[in-house]
């Protein structure tokens, strides 16, 4: 009897998956009395970078804390804000650190003292923009939340007025630009990737259009139905827009998105749901097969008939470029079972410098820039 009772038990104890409890108790000074703190991570339970989705809770005094289940291996990064980008705790002289980072291996409270916050700093940090940008607010949509649209022109548009243009459509436009908007206080740097490449003939003159995102992101860029009404809406009256108000080439030989993260999760299934509005799409450090999140079984269902779309992939060395890199490889696997060729419909990429921040994105831009506009 006893030897099956040890069988009957295997199972679970073989299946079982650890996980330890982690506690985050942070000391917040210099704060006012109705402000509440946040912690936002790269996971589902720290709100998937949200700034104001997992607060945390009041104790005695100036203490703050929230206790969290989470598996064993866990590699976990992480940011404490009072709820925006704009009130996150910096260093003592105002610099904006980057993400701490954990591995959970067994229960642990972490003791965070925190006196400094980004918006009470001011910073030289210039809008460092480059060429003509266009600025449209608050623009609204069906069953999302509103944001701003910019567009970026290249150079000789207001001078060359019989030339029409390319598009690049592309997400969290907030980080495209301008290093004084963006989340982290740098951007991408593609007003001055796209800029230098035109003036020196490399690649042909495009006009960048960027949408912001809202504090929605997660749902907007992902495969549910707010997902779909943020496609529907860049579509039918994004696109539609900057064809109306742009000289634009209209057709989808000379239409792109592109995006990182989930934002290349969007921009991707934007591609594969629209092939006849675009051709081809940017995913740098794309959040395709991850955890809950799993595209690649979208396009293996597929059955249809080979779609007329490029795919530029990219990915960074660091934890959470590593796990995306495993589903980006799959994708890729699939798409090639597909009959989408390496070099010729498929560029990928892996920097081996790189990492999940806008940092390495600005640098490895020019990438599918060529490889989509290149002369």
């Amino acid at each position: 009897m006893k030897y099956f009772f040890l069988i009957l038990l295997l199972p679970d104890l073989i299946f079982a998956q650890e996980v330890n409890e982690v506690t985050f108790r942070v000391k917040a000074g210099n704060i006012p009395d109705s402000t509440g703190i946040f912690i936002c991570g790269n996971i589902p339970e720290l709100g998937d970078w949200q700034p104001d989705k997992i607060p945390l809770e009041k104790k005695s005094g100036n203490i703050w804390e929230r206790s969290f289940t989470l598996p064993a291996g866990k590699n976990i990064e992480y940011k404490i804000t009072r709820g925006s980008w704009n009130t996150e705790a910096v260093k003592k002289d105002g610099e904006i650190p980057g993400n701490s980072k954990l591995v959970v291996k067994n229960d642990t409270t972490i003791e965070i003292e925190i006196e400094h916050w980004k918006d009470q700093f001011h910073y030289t940090l210039k809008g460092q923009v480059t060429g003509r940008v266009d600025y449209y607010r608050n623009i609204k949509g069906e069953g999302i939340l509103p944001r701003d649209l910019l567009v970026w022109l290249p150079p000789g548009y207001e001078t060359d007025t019989t030339s029409h243009y390319p598009v690049l459509y592309m997400q969290d436009a907030q980080n495209l630009f301008d290093p004084y908007t963006s989340s982290f206080g740098v951007d991408w740097q593609l007003d001055e990737t796209a800029d230098s490449l035109i003036r020196n003939n490399i690649i042909k003159p495009v006009i960048i259009a960027g949408l912001t995102c809202t504090s929605w992101r997660g749902s907007e860029y992902s495969d549910n139905d707010t997902g779909f009404a943020y496609m529907k809406f860049l579509v039918s009256k994004v696109k539609p827009f900057i064809d109306s108000t742009y000289r634009t080439l209209k057709e989808p030989e000379n239409t792109v998105i592109g995006g990182a993260s989930l934002g290349a999760l969007i921009s991707f299934m934007l591609a594969w749901n629209y092939p006849d509005i675009f051709s081809m799409v940017i995913c740098m450090s794309p959040a395709l097969k991850i955890d809950h999140i799993d595209y690649v079984k979208n396009v293996n269902d597929y059955k249809g008939p080979i779609k007329n779309l490029k795919f530029y992939f990219d990915a960074g060395t660091d934890s959470l470029d590593s796990r995306l890199k495993i589903g980006t490889l799959k994708m890729i696997k699939t798409l090639e079972s597909k009959g989408y060729k390496m070099g010729r419909d498929i560029l990928w990429f892996e920097d081996p410098a790189g990492y999940h921040s806008e940092a390495s994105w600005a640098e490895r831009v020019l990438r599918p820039l060529h490889f989509f506009f290149g002369k």
